[in-house]
């Protein structure tokens, strides 16, 4: 097992939303002293976030625009964030789009879209950190998937959205299998009712007394919950989890 370097940078996809998971776990991590690059789609948005995290948490951070689904615009803004930011240690793949149509009423593009940002783009970004993490023999990948894919829907998104993040679960597995001989792990996790804005806009409390219903725990989760396991599944102390789907849903589903 490779040590960890003191000084190491995590990149977070999806990070410049103020409600979203990837900015939340973004602070979650630069708290604990992680340097952040910060990947979305907007440039000039990752660019003000990295300067605010860099300021609030005293860690080195930057922000490189890229549109996930755009393999060479990805690994341009990895080339970047790596030129200026210390040892690649892990990869938060976030970015994501939500997708409400009904089938009977999908038509290609909505498909395509859907597919080329929740799994392609995981698939350009997790591609090319390995190239650096296999140099350094050690790397962290976590993903995020949905307890919609576990459960063929049933969310606010249909079923494209449910597709791209069954395909997400495959690439985690797979890419933990091959990736495994470099001390790199591969993980996903699988969040059920989040409060963010992906979900149709900010919850009510009548929709968020809806979703509780159906889980076992008595409330909804926050970007908190999320940032928190990924922060467990990137750290040192995770190295021997690899391959693994942690569901962060409240007992939504349970296998």
């Amino acid at each position: 097992m490779t040590a960890f370097p003191t000084d190491r940078t995590v990149i977070v996809t999806g990070a410049v939303s103020e409600r979203g998971i990837g900015r939340a776990t973004a602070d979650y991590l630069a708290e604990r002293g992680w340097n952040i690059g910060v990947i979305d789609i907007d440039d000039a948005a990752c660019k003000a976030a990295a300067k605010e995290l860099a300021e609030k948490h005293g860690i080195k951070a930057h922000g490189a625009g890229a549109d996930v689904s755009d393999e060479a615009s990805v690994r341009a803004a990895i080339d970047g964030i790596e030129a200026e930011l210390p040892q690649l240690v892990a990869l938060a793949n976030i970015a994501g789009v939500s997708s409400p149509v009904p089938y009977l009423e999908l038509d290609a593009a909505e498909w395509d879209r859907v597919l080329s940002i929740n799994l392609n783009g995981v698939h350009y970004a997790t591609r090319r950190v390995a190239e650096s993490m296999v140099k350094n023999r050690v790397g962290r990948i976590v993903n995020i998937s949905s307890v919609s894919a576990q459960r063929g829907g049933g969310t606010f998104s249909k079923t494209p959205y449910s597709v791209a993040k069954a395909g997400v679960i495959g690439l985690t597995r797979a890419t933990a299998r091959e990736l495994g001989p470099y001390d790199i792990t591969v993980n996903a996790i699988s969040p059920g009712p989040i409060d963010t804005d992906i979900m149709g806009g900010t919850l009510s409390e009548e929709r968020k007394d809806e979703l509780v219903k159906d889980l076992v725990v008595n409330r909804v989760g926050s970007t908190r919950d999320i940032a928190a396991a990924i922060s467990f599944l990137i750290g040192e102390d995770a190295g021997y989890i690899s391959g693994q789907t942690l569901n962060v849903d409240g007992g939504l589903y349970m296998h």
